[in-house]
């Protein structure tokens, strides 16, 4: 197919959780027309993983590699995702469910906690399942390069409310965890954490 009969698109990708691996579906299907190039992608949030892996994958091979990875992402998203998950239910969830017990008692009791506890205080450890699974699928430095694709991603300071947009130069695991509003302290204008 020509040059002149592709048609380039700008992404716009949303934030929601699991709003992401609905918009990965989405964004394979555009994946697979050849008559579409994408230009740019902005992201907040979950929109911002798939965003960040999109244009990644787009700028080391192309459409068929960014579907390769975008399947890689969402698929250990939701590996980790089940084995870090505080609120999975236990059998006898499911038994008490025939007897009106609605939420997962291990989910209210999470809820509960989270309410009580902030962030800090109960992750000393600062375990960040999501960081880990960016780190193994998406190789920041290389991303920073990228010539396929425009990426911005969105991030809202939470104490003045104002929105700062990383753009590909910017890109890092901090930039996607900061607008996915997982603590993490970004200085602006670097990729590095704040210390």
């Amino acid at each position: 197919m020509s040059k002149k009969a592709r048609r380039k698109i700008n992404l716009a990708l949303q934030g929601g959780g699991s709003h992401g691996a609905v918009t990965w579906g989405v964004i394979d299907r555009l994946l697979e027309d050849e008559r579409i190039d994408v230009g740019a992608i902005s992201g907040a949030s979950a929109g911002a993983v798939t965003a960040a892996a999109l244009a990644y994958s787009l700028h080391l091979g192309g459409a068929s590699a960014a579907r390769e990875k975008l399947e890689e992402l969402w698929r250990t998203i939701s590996d980790v995702g089940a084995f870090y998950s505080p609120i999975g239910k236990t059998p006898f969830e499911f038994f008490a469910k025939d007897f009106g017990v609605g939420e997962s008692i291990k989910y209210q009791a999470f809820d509960a906690f989270t309410r009580l506890f902030s962030p800090y205080q109960f992750n000393p450890f600062d375990i960040n399942p999501l960081r880990d699974v960016l780190k193994r699928c998406i190789d920041f430095d290389e991303l920073r390069n990228c010539k396929a694709t425009t990426l911005f991603l969105s991030a809202t300071n939470v104490r003045t409310g104002k929105v700062h947009v990383f753009k590909t130069k910017d890109a890092s695991v901090d930039s996607v965890l900061a607008s996915a509003c997982l603590p993490c302290f970004v200085k602006v204008g670097t990729t590095r954490p704040q210390k």
